[in-house]
C-alpha cells in the first residue's frame, strides 16, 4: 500500500510539472501574440506619421496623424492590461514596418495620384490588423480584461476601415 501511495504521488508530481510546463508554454504563446500586436501598432503610428508627411491634402494630413494618435492610445492601452509585456519604452517599430514605410515613399514617389495610394495602404495595413486581432481573440486563452480590450480595439479598427473605404469611394 505505501509503495501504491508513492506511486501515486510521483505521477502526481509529473502531471503537475506536465501541467504547469503547457501553462508556461501558453503564457509564452500570448505573450508573444501580444508583443506582436504591440510591435504592429509601434509600426503603425510611424506609418501612419509618414503617410502625413507624404501627402498634401490637409485633409489627409489631419486624418493619418488621427489615426497616429489612436495607434499610441492602442498602445499605451496594451501596455496597461499585460504589464509582462511592457518591456520597450520607446516605440521603435520592427524593421518590416520601416520596409513599409519606405515602400509608401517610394509607391507615393511613383504613384500619379499619391492620396489614393496612401489610403490602399491604410486599407491594406487595416485589414492585416483586423486579421491579426482576430487570430489572437480566436485562440481563445486570452485573460478576459486583455480579450475585451483586444475586441474593443479590434472593432475600432473596422469602424475605421468602413470611415477610410468611404473616404476612397469619395475620391
Amino acid at each position: 500500500m505505501h509503495r501504491n501511495f508513492k506511486l501515486c504521488q510521483t505521477v502526481g508530481v509529473i502531471g503537475y510539472r506536465i501541467k504547469f510546463v503547457n501553462m508556461n508554454n501558453n503564457v509564452r504563446d500570448i505573450k508573444d501574440q501580444l508583443n506582436d500586436i504591440i510591435q504592429k501598432n509601434e509600426d503603425s503610428i510611424k506609418g501612419y506619421k509618414k503617410a502625413a508627411e507624404n501627402t498634401t491634402e490637409v485633409g489627409l494630413q489631419t486624418y493619418f496623424l488621427d489615426k497616429a494618435r489612436e495607434r499610441g492610445i492602442f498602445l499605451v492601452e496594451l501596455k496597461s492590461v499585460v504589464p509582462a509585456v511592457n518591456t520597450r519604452r520607446e516605440i521603435d517599430g520592427s524593421t518590416l514596418g520601416a520596409l513599409h514605410r519606405t515602400w509608401m515613399d517610394v509607391k507615393a514617389f511613383f504613384s500619379g495620384d499619391e492620396a489614393e495610394s496612401m489610403l490602399e495602404e491604410a486599407i491594406r495595413g487595416d485589414n492585416a490588423a483586423i486579421e491579426e486581432y482576430n487570430d489572437i481573440l480566436e485562440d481563445g486563452r486570452l485573460p478576459l480584461d486583455v480579450a475585451n480590450v483586444i475586441r474593443r480595439q479590434r472593432d475600432q479598427l473596422r469602424q475605421d476601415l468602413q470611415r477610410i473605404k468611404t473616404l476612397e469611394d469619395l475620391r
